[in-house]
């Protein structure tokens, strides 16, 4: 995996004109991504350096005539921007073979070729899903033999936030693929919600060791083996996604989608209903209002965090959501920064690395007979 230099030392000028050194952190941005563009990803770098504790400088691609001005409306933020023109777009809904083929000087492009080059820690775009994660494979390759990078969803639930993944990158996964979601998993959850031992799990149709397809009961065995520095729980189900019974769940990318899609529409639906439930007389209008502050927490829990990172990449690339707004963006620049800084690549290395030993040494056949099906 590739390791670049954490912090850059970037020359700046004080109110004296006297130039200082300063230790900073800079983050690569495709300002022209996502459903509103450089009036979204613009303000959200300048709620980005308001929130965060470190240095933060930017390089910033897209079109000069456009993010020029973005810029000036935030005072002291062109500062800390690097402007590295291109009239070049991905479109949102370009295919990703296409986006391979002819998007070399994109702003999408652009942004993660800067994170290989070392001049970035980190790519955020809010752009078309599929082209950033075709455009990061290409330019960054994988670090593990995945098909793509999994999707990796925080999951709302009672407790707090759970990690998902994968939730529909790669449909077909075998056992090896299985772990190794494990081990990513584990360690990005460490990292962007600060909980030393992340406990984890992986979803099947029931919590017995007898449940399941092959493939997971395989995976389960070899984690359940203990050849790992991972706090493994074993089997979870489809309800212990809201409960948080683990704060990792693991599933292939067709089973992952279809639980996010079904738990999007089921919370769009209970969202729906209950705004016509409270418009629908006078006094629960009233009641509504006098709520208002409680209403508005509830569907901010019901809504997922707007940023997800490509796993699996020699180089941290982090998607926000289209459709996300100033704040989203802002939040998505500090899951890059909170990856950038902690151990997780290097994490993911060691354990990939027990993993392929266990591989080499015969787990698969040793899990079999553990489980009863050799």
């Amino acid at each position: 995996m590739f390791r670049f230099p954490l912090y850059r030392t970037v020359l700046r000028r004080n109110g004296d004109g006297l130039d200082l050194m300063t230790r900073s952190l800079v983050i690569s941005i495709d300002a022209m991504g996502g459903d509103y563009g450089p009036s979204t990803t613009i303000p959200g770098l300048a709620l980005a350096i308001e929130t965060s504790k470190d240095h933060l400088n930017f390089l910033v691609h897209g079109d000069e005539k456009v993010l020029i001005p973005e810029l000036a409306r935030h005072p002291g933020l062109a500062a800390r921007c690097e402007v590295r023109h291109t009239d070049k777009v991905i479109a949102s809904d370009e295919k990703p073979a296409n986006a391979v083929r002819r998007g070399r000087g994109a702003s999408m492009w652009n942004a993660v070729e800067s994170v290989k080059s070392g001049e970035a820690i980190a790519a955020v775009s809010c752009g078309n899903t599929g082209a950033l994660m075709a455009i990061s494979r290409l330019i960054l390759r994988m670090s593990v033999d995945v098909e793509r990078p999994p999707l990796v969803v925080s999951w709302p639930g009672r407790k707090g936030v759970s990690t998902v993944l994968d939730a529909g990158a790669n449909i077909d996964c075998n056992a090896e693929r299985l772990v190794e979601f494990a081990i990513m998993g584990e360690a990005f959850h460490r990292a962007a919600h600060g909980l030393a031992r992340p406990k984890v799990g992986i979803l099947n149709v029931g919590s017995e060791d007898v449940k399941g397809h092959e493939e997971v009961r395989l995976a389960h065995a070899i984690l359940k083996g203990g050849k790992f520095d991972i706090d493994y729980h074993g089997f979870v189900e489809g309800d212990d996604l809201s409960k948080n019974t683990v704060d990792v769940v693991v599933t292939d990318g067709f089973t992952g989608n279809v639980a996010l899609k079904t738990a999007e529409g089921t919370a769009s639906y209970i969202v729906a209903e209950l705004r016509s439930a409270l418009t629908s007389t006078l006094g629960a209008k009233l009641g509504a209002w006098l709520a208002r502050p409680a209403l508005r927490l509830f569907v901010n829990k019901m809504s997922p965090p707007p940023a997800t990172p490509f796993l699996g990449l020699n180089g941290l690339v982090v998607k926000c959501h289209g459709g996300a707004v100033a704040p989203g963006f802002g939040q998505s620049i500090g899951l890059a920064v909170d990856l950038a800084k902690s151990d997780f690549a290097s994490e993911v290395a060691r354990n990939m690395t027990n993993l392929s030993a266990a591989m080499n040494a015969g787990a698969l056949e040793a899990a079999m007979e553990s489980s009863g099906d050799a």
